[in-house]
């Protein structure tokens, strides 16, 4: 098993990942890791399917099936721009879950409808005050629209995972604020290496020592994403990026 991939093998998962998906005929959908093809096969009977799978020992099966295009190779080196799909429909493999994610919201496309271990995709959807709240919350928010549709449990891939999954939709929008987004980023990554600190001591841990910030007194867990770009402007604005 390549990639922490556990295959779905329960079809019934499967079409109701395409209901969600909302698919027609003019639709193009991207699938990362297909596997044996069982969702692609769905898929395919709807819209047309570009399919990435690394192992070659399920690609000339995958090739069987009427209106897939195949790519055989690492999801993480296949330029997406390169790719023309309005849509992805995906079990992800675990371990590149938010690198995948993140790549993919570069690329503009209307839905996805993507399978993810249910304590990655509680972080994703996490707010303000939330115990699963964290870095990853922060930017999941600031690049889409994120909704956990249904719980997955584990006997519905093989090899059994340890943990149940969950099928979530994501919409892009692009960018949810005005800010530096470089900035924007490094600035959540310092918070939450804080996460129960005040901001003010968790950017003073981060040799960031500002005098006169926004919300300098209140606790990384409870500051909105808005609130953290508008403390990034403000450290932009006075020339610590």
């Amino acid at each position: 098993m390549k990639l922490g991939q556990h295959f779905l093998v329960d079809e019934r998962i499967a079409e109701r990942q395409i209901k969600y998906a909302n698919l027609n005929s003019n639709d193009i959908v991207l699938e990362i890791g297909a596997g044996s093809g069982i969702l692609t096969k769905k898929i395919a009977e709807f819209a047309n399917v570009i399919a990435i799978e690394i192992d070659k020992k399920f690609i000339e099966n995958l090739k069987k099936i009427d209106n897939v295009t195949v790519i055989n190779s690492d999801a993480m080196d296949v330029d997406f721009n390169e790719l023309d799909f309005n849509k992805v429909i995906s079990n992800l493999p675990y371990q590149i879950s938010s690198p995948i994610t993140f790549k993919l919201l570069e690329k503009k496309f209307t839905l996805a409808i993507l399978m993810y271990q249910k304590e990655f995709a509680e972080r994703l959807v996490a707010g303000a005050g939330n115990k699963n709240y964290s870095r990853l919350s922060v930017m999941a928010y600031y690049k889409a629209d994120w909704k956990i549709l249904e719980e997955v449990p584990p006997h519905a891939f093989r090899p059994i995972p340890k943990v149940s999954s969950c099928i979530v939709s994501v919409k892009p929008i692009g960018k949810r604020f005005d800010v530096d987004e470089k900035a924007f980023s490094m600035v959540v990554g310092y918070l939450f290496r804080h996460r129960r600190k005040k901001i003010k001591n968790a950017l003073k841990l981060e040799g960031l020592d500002v005098e006169k910030m926004p919300f300098a007194d209140m606790r990384v867990e409870k500051l909105q994403p808005e609130e953290i770009a508008e403390l990034t402007n403000f450290l932009v604005e006075n020339g610590f990026f």
